[in-house]
C-alpha cells in the first residue's frame, strides 16, 4: 500500500510529486507493517560484522537498533541475533539462515526486515529474493526516522537529497519516496516486491533541483544569523547522542514546549530560545537534532547546515545521559561527529558536559555526581526534576564571563552615537540617568568588541 496525494507532472517528466502527505495515514501503515529486526554480528571477535567498531557491546548495539525500529511505530512481531563467521559478498548471510528466516518470515506474515549492518545493493536484492519481504538496512531505517521527523522545509530538503543519494546506488528499489514531498516510509510503502526500473537521470535532475532550493534556504538562513549577530547575545547549543535528554533539558532551561519524547531522533530541526542567567544576562540556546553511532555520511553532510548553530556557537554543552549503561561510548561517538565537523576540543568553542538524567541512579551515585566536578568539571543535572539546573546556569554565566567584558560605562546626555553602538555591539544590562543629564551603563560585550569602543571613545 502507498500513500499518495493528488499529483502532476513537474520539471522532471515522469517524476511526480504530490499536494500533500498525510502523516497520520503514514503513520497507520507502518503500524500495520510487520518487521523484523535481525542484528547480524561476527561471532566472538566482540564487533559487528560491517562498519560498528569493536568497543560497541553487543547487547546495548542491538537494543539501540529494535529502538530505531520502534521510532518508526512499526508492528515488531520479532527480533533475532545472528551469530556470523563471514559475511557473504552476495547475500551477507549464508543459505541455510536465510531459509530459516524464510520459513519465519513466511509463518509470521512479516513483510519487512530490518538488518542491522550496511548493505549493498546487490546484497539487498538478493536478500529480498530470498525472503520473499523488503530488506533494509542501518541506513535505509536512520533515513526512514529523519524523513519521518523532519518538520522544517530545509529539513524536508535534506532528508530527500540524503534520500536520493543512497537510492541513486540501488536501482532496485522503487520510487515510493519520491511520489511525494515528504520524505518518511519510503521503503514501508509502494508495490510490493514489484521491481520498478528507475532512471539515474532523473534521480540527479530531483538532486540537483533540491540543491538549488537547499542554497535559497542557506541564503536566507545566513540572513537571519546576521540578524542575530546584530542583537549580540552568546549562543549555547546542546548536542548529544540521541534521546540523551536535549529537548527536556531545553524546555527545563528556557521554559518552552518543544517536543520531548523518550524516543530516538525525536528531534531534528534545530529550535532556539532565548534565556536569562542568573545576573540578568541573556544567551541564546539552540537544540539540535541527537547524535547517533555510524551516522550515514550522506546525513553528516545533509544536516551541516542545520548544525551550523553548534559552528558558530560560544558554548557547546554536550548532554550525556549518564544513567545509559553506554555512556562512555555515546559520549565518544558524539565527539567522532563534531570531529568530523571540524570542531574539536582544542580549537571549537567552549565546551561543558551535561551529565543529565541523575534522576534515575540511586541517592548514592546521585549525591556523589552533584558534590563532583569543580569549577572545569562536569555538570549533573536532571532536566525532568530540575536537579542541577541552577548550577547549570551559573556555569554558562562563568564561562562566558572568561570571553566577555562588564564594563561601567557614563556618557554625554547627547552622546547618540555611542550609545546606538553600545546596544547594536554588547548587552546594555542595566541604565540609569544621573541628576546631571550623565547616562550611567552597565554593559557586556565581547573584549574585541570591548577594544573598539575604546578605540572609538579614544578618537573623540
Amino acid at each position: 500500500m502507498s500513500v499518495k496525494g493528488e499529483t502532476g507532472k513537474g520539471e522532471t517528466g515522469g517524476l511526480q510529486e504530490p499536494a500533500s502527505f498525510n502523516l497520520e495515514v503514514a503513520r497507520k501503515i507502518a503500524a500495520n507493517t510487520r518487521a523484523l529486526v535481525i542484528g547480524p554480528y561476527q561471532a566472538g571477535s566482540g564487533k559487528k560484522a560491517g562498519a560498528y567498531a569493536p568497543r560497541r557491546e553487543l547487547d546495548d548495539r542491538f537494543a539501540e537498533a529494535v529502538s530505531l525500529a520502534r521510532a518508526l511505530n512499526l508492528a515488531i512481531i520479532a527480533t533475532m541475533r545472528i551469530n556470523l563467521h563471514d559475511i557473504r559478498p552476495a547475500s551477507y548471510l549464508g543459505t541455510g539462515k536465510m531459509a530459516e528466516l524464510a520459513a519465519l518470515i513466511e509463518a509470521e506474515e512479516i513483510t519487512l526486515v530490518i538488518m542491522d549492518c550496511a548493505l549493498s545493493p546487490v546484497q539487498q536484492r538478493n536478500l529480498e529474493k530470498a525472503l520473499n519481504a523488503k530488506v533494509i538496512d542501518r541506513t535505509g531505517l536512520i533515513l526512514e526516522i529523519f524523513g519521518q521527523r523532519a518538520r522544517t522545509r530545509e529539513g524536508v530538503l535534506q532528508v530527500e537529497l540524503a534520500h536520493l543519494a543512497y537510492q541513486k546506488s540501488r536501482l532496485v528499489r522503487s520510487w515510493t519516496h519520491l511520489e511525494r514531498q515528504r520524505g518518511g516510509f519510503g521503503f514501508l510503502g509502494g508495490p510490493g516486491e514489484t521491481q520498478i526500473e528507475t532512471d539515474r537521470r532523473l534521480i540527479q535532475d530531483r538532486m540537483s533541483r533540491i540543491e538549488r532550493d537547499l542554497e535559497a534556504v542557506k541564503r536566507t538562513r545566513a540572513l537571519h544569523r546576521a540578524a542575530r549577530r546584530e542583537v549580540p547575545y552568546p549562543i549555547v547549543a546542546l548536542v548529544g547522542y540521541t534521546n540523551a535528554g536535549k529537548s527536556t533539558l531545553f524546555n527545563a532551561l528556557t521554559q518552552s514546549d518543544v517536543v520531548a519524547a523518550d524516543q530516538l531522533f525525536a528531534t531534528l530541526d534545530p529550535t532556539m530560545r532565548q534565556m536569562r542567567l542568573p545576573h540578568g544576562g541573556r544567551v541564546i540556546l539552540s537544540d539540535t537534532v541527537g547524535f547517533i553511532s555510524e551516522l550515514p555520511t550522506g546525513l553528516i553532510s545533509a544536516f551541516r547546515a542545520t548544525l551550523e548553530e553548534v559552528l558558530n556557537a560560544d558554548i557547546i554543552l554536550h548532554v550525556r545521559d549518564i544513567a545509559s549503561p553506554d555512556s562512555a561510548m555515546q559520549e565518544a561517538d558524539v565527539e567522532a561527529v563534531l570531529a568530523e565537523l571540524g570542531l574539536t576540543r582544542a580549537e571549537g568553542p567552549l565546551r561543558l558536559e551535561v551529565l543529565n538524567k541523575i534522576d534515575l541512579l540511586t541517592p548514592e551515585r546521585r549525591e556523589a555526581l552533584l558534590q563532583t566536578g569543580g569549577p572545569d568539571g562536569p555538570i549533573a543535572v536532571s532536566a525532568l526534576d530540575g536537579q542541577g539546573c541552577p548550577q547549570l546556569l551559573e556555569r554558562i554565566e562563568a564561562m562566558l564571563a572568561a570571553d566577555y567584558a562588564l564594563c561601567h560605562l557614563e556618557l554625554k546626555p547627547d552622546d547618540g552615537a555611542n550609545l546606538t553602538w553600545l546596544y547594536r555591539n554588547g548587552e546594555v544590562l542595566a541604565r540609569s540617568n544621573d541628576d546631571d543629564g550623565m547616562v550611567r551603563l552597565e554593559v557586556r560585550m565581547s573584549k574585541e568588541a570591548e577594544a573598539r569602543f575604546n578605540a572609538r571613545m579614544a578618537q573623540g
